[in-house]
């Protein structure tokens, strides 16, 4: 957890009050495969989740690649700076939907806004100001209402449906809402990555322009109805 302080509401009360939290998750999972996708068409290394991109920097510190090291450094490390940014943003001793949630969408809607511009005049630093959007989304959801809710990556979401398939076998009781929540994130993400491959073959790196204005969007309608998201 980002947050050590008590949160206000538990993880099953939240699952069962906030009727907004699957879409929202949805939303953000296709979001951050959308700009996983459009991002490798300029950059090899993943800038959504971190897993890839250390593993690309230890095969490039292997085979002497300096320029493609730094380069997988600086996603890495803006990856961690973006969710530092939402830390400072939302943290609070009481976390919930509000106004804050807004700010960090906007932050990354602009972070994303700007990696648009950088990419289409060719410069790196875009796909590294997309990492840290990617960071700066991820830290926001893995702290709504105290609950860890993965949206830039799948690894743990697949492995909690194996987990619970497993127990399923065995005649175990397994929270469906649960399962078919961690499901729709996967096939969201995926979703994602093939509306993003799509765009990125027909728009190039502009298409980067369609997730920022999304988050902008919502953004928006999160601080003028905040009351609308509890």
């Amino acid at each position: 957890m980002p947050y050590s302080h008590p949160q206000p509401l538990t993880r099953e009360q939240a699952l069962g009050q906030i009727r907004h939290l699957l879409p929202g998750a949805l939303a953000f999972a296709g979001t951050a495969g959308f700009i996983n996708s459009v991002a490798l068409g300029v950059f090899r290394s993943p800038v959504s989740h971190m897993t890839g991109a250390v593993s690309y920097l230890g095969i490039d510190v292997a085979g002497g690649h300096p320029n493609a090291a730094l380069a997988t450094v600086s996603i890495i490390l803006a990856f961690m700076v973006g969710a530092g940014l939402a830390g400072f943003i939302v943290g609070a001793e009481s976390l919930g939907p509000g106004r804050r949630y807004g700010a960090a969408l906007a932050c990354e809607g602009v972070l994303l806004a700007a990696a648009t511009v950088l990419l289409v005049s060719g410069h790196p630093l875009g796909v590294s100001l997309a990492s840290m959007a990617c960071g700066v989304q991820n830290a926001t959801t893995s702290s709504y209402c105290g609950l860890m809710i993965r949206t830039t990556h799948v690894t743990g979401t697949v492995t909690d449906i194996g987990v619970m398939l497993g127990h399923w076998i065995r005649h175990r009781s397994i929270e469906r809402r649960k399962l078919v929540f961690m499901v729709g994130v996967v096939t969201a993400f995926g979703a994602g990555v093939w509306i993003g491959a799509l765009a990125d073959s027909r728009w190039g790196s502009a298409a980067m322009g369609f997730a920022s204005s999304g988050c902008l969007v919502a953004a928006t309608i999160i601080g003028f109805f905040p009351e609308r998201f509890k």
